[in-house]
């Protein structure tokens, strides 16, 4: 299945190398371009994208709010930021608005490119060198919450996994850990999505530091 993404950048030239890029790819295709971030939610509407490359930094309409309202407005499309900054402020107010990803811009093209195929497929994804750091801080209330919110509906099992992923580790290597299967690993991330509420790995690492599974 070719995967439709829409590119939302001020800058003409970061389109053009990423149109380029993305030509050259045969399971991605460029469904349309956005210089605002009020230009890239008109088009999310009608192009109807498997993933909008949002920047933050945008005239009219800036990334994080763009998100905001494609994320909340029932549209299929799902945002992976994609920046010049790694701010804590941009990151935070990117997953408070519904990105499934952030990149920063001086990630290898490759790299970008799997990151636009994890959030098409439903899962996310964010730059290693902010994950930790990032997240930690934006989930962490001032102590831990072990109560929140189904956390007690879930196996001990379950739990594990949940730690695992908080400590950002991948199904292979959670099955590694677990000295279980790469295929029972997923089912067991699938799970524990469907029984928190969870869109997204991102969610499920959130949930981990708050319940305090993960320390910061």
């Amino acid at each position: 299945m070719t995967i439709r993404v829409l590119l939302a950048d001020d800058q003409p030239l970061v389109r053009t190398g990423l149109r380029m890029l993305i030509e050259q790819t045969p399971d991605i295709d460029v469904a349309g371009e956005a210089g605002t971030g009020a230009e890239a939610v008109r088009l999310v509407r009608s192009a109807d994208p498997d993933v909008v490359v949002m920047d933050i930094r945008m005239p009219v309409m800036d990334g994080i709010e763009a998100t905001r309202l494609i994320t909340a407005g029932g549209m299929r499309a799902r945002v992976l930021v994609l920046t010049t900054f790694d701010d804590d402020d941009y990151v935070y107010g990117a997953l408070r608005a519904g990105a499934s990803g952030f990149l920063v811009k001086d990630m290898a093209l490759e790299d970008i490119l799997t990151a636009i195929r994890v959030v098409a497929a439903g899962d996310a994804i964010i730059a290693p060198a902010v994950t930790r750091r990032l997240i930690g801080h934006f989930a962490s209330p001032a102590r831990p919450d072990p109560d929140i919110r189904g956390l007690t509906g879930i196996t001990d099992r379950e739990r594990e996994v949940l730690k695992l992923v908080g400590l950002g580790m991948s199904n292979a290597e959670i099955a590694a850990a677990l000295y279980i299967t790469a295929g029972t690993a997923k089912t067991h991330v699938a799970r524990l999505l469907a029984k928190l509420g969870a869109k997204d790995r991102v969610q499920l690492v959130i949930t981990a530091y708050r319940a305090g599974l993960v320390d910061t």
